[in-house]
């Protein structure tokens, strides 16, 4: 290998250890309900210091449009002279001229969008430091992230400081929830290779357990699940928060298991301060050869039906956040044979309790997945969950719910 290649591979890694730097300065900030001008300040050293934006304006909607930080600008803006112009901007734009002094000082406009509405808009001087297209794809769209992560949790703080009664605690909460939804993978693909489907039923507005579809490529695949400890809005940013580092880290590079688990349970620690931990199941699939390589940290061991037979897979470590080090890690293999089913699912379902104060169990669970796996995915998965409802009869579920299952042909 060439000291050309090394010194580029040498640089990529440094690139993306400094965005988990940094995504994790903003995250812990964001758990520990850091000010505003605290995260502005971080927020701002990473886009100068560590990304080379010199300049900058970071503009956000909250209850009417403004400038809420600057660099490298001065004087006084009159927004209300360019908002129309930045508003006609509907993703993230390099700017060759425009009629707006304000952004004619600019070449990328990075917008922020929640349910069609504009929330923030990021205007940045392109780093003349940046040669190569591929680095300055990179911190784009990390400037992007970090961008939608701030805008969100300010708009979030915003909310929280007006809130003056239950009715509009409530009101928070159920767009909390909407927000939270958004943390689900929307499309589960249905083809010749699998069949996924999922489903969720949160025990309170805002839930703490969290699955995910991740592709690699045309034949590789995430299939993961998590629980996280304790419940309430702390519980679900901790989750939020969990979920935004394990897809930043897949976005940037491929990571062994082993290694993705180890940086996983340094930033679990980090975030909860040993005040909560997660559990959490995570398996890479290869389609092409069948092979699937998974590790378990402390979750609810998931399920291979094989034709009648099944096997619950157990290898992997203790759950994330609970020590500094994992002890003892194990990573699974195996090969999977053709028309398989893996059922992933929380502790909600097999601890739902009927009105005897008896459990659903894992076994009831098994022998209705053996009775219904030849159906499609998103069937099996309604009827489990219509199982459950019968048990629980005029109970509400006591946890969060959810099931996640996969067919391989």
């Amino acid at each position: 290998m060439s000291e050309r290649v090394i010194n580029a591979l040498e640089r990529q890694l440094a690139l993306h250890e400094l965005k988990l730097h940094s995504l994790l300065s903003i995250t812990t900030a964001i758990n520990t309900q850091s000010s505003v001008e605290d995260l502005l300040g971080i927020y701002s050293f990473i886009l100068k210091e560590q990304l080379n934006f010199r300049k900058f304006v970071l503009i956000t909607n909250s209850n009417g449009w403004k400038i809420i930080h600057k660099s490298g600008i001065r004087g006084k803006i009159d927004l209300a002279l360019h908002i129309d112009h930045l508003q006609r901007i509907k993703e993230l734009t390099m700017v060759a001229e425009s009629n707006s002094s304000l952004l004619s000082e600019f070449n990328i406009i990075i917008p922020v969008f929640h349910k069609g509405n504009p929330l923030a808009y990021l205007l940045l001087s392109e780093n003349a430091a940046m040669n190569a297209s591929s680095e300055k794809e990179q911190h784009l769209e990390f400037a992007q992230t970090l961008t939608n992560i701030i805008a969100v949790s300010i708009e979030n703080q915003r909310l929280t400081n007006r809130l003056i009664s239950k009715d509009m605690i409530n009101r928070d909460l159920e767009t909390a929830s909407e927000l939270q939804k958004l943390l689900f993978p929307s499309d589960l693909p249905s083809n010749r290779k699998m069949d996924i489907s999922a489903k969720y039923i949160s025990r309170h507005v805002i839930g703490g357990d969290y699955y995910d579809f991740i592709p690699l490529g045309d034949e590789e695949y995430i299939i993961c699940i998590a629980d996280v400890s304790g419940k309430g809005i702390s519980a679900a940013l901790l989750m939020a928060n969990f979920q935004a580092t394990l897809r930043t880290l897949f976005r940037y590079q491929r990571f062994d298991l082993s290694f993705l688990i180890e940086e996983l349970n340094k930033k679990v620690m980090g975030g909860a301060k040993g005040e909560k931990f997660i559990t959490f199941f995570i398996a890479h699939y290869n389609a092409y050869t069948r092979k699937l390589k998974y590790i378990n940290a402390g979750h609810n061991q998931p399920v291979l039906f094989m034709g009648r037979k099944y096997q619950l897979l157990h290898d992997g470590c203790i759950g994330l956040g609970m020590l500094d080090e994992l002890p003892n890690l194990q990573v699974g293999k195996m090969v999977i044979p053709p028309k398989s089913t893996l059922v992933l699912y929380t502790d909600g379902v097999v601890e739902l309790e009927n009105e005897k104060g008896e459990q659903f169990g894992i076994e009831r669970m098994i022998k209705n997945v053996q009775s219904f796996s030849s159906l499609k995915m998103e069937d099996m998965n309604n009827i489990l969950f219509s199982k459950l409802d019968e048990w629980k009869g005029e109970l509400p579920y006591g946890d969060d719910t959810a099931i996640l299952s996969c067919k391989f042909f």
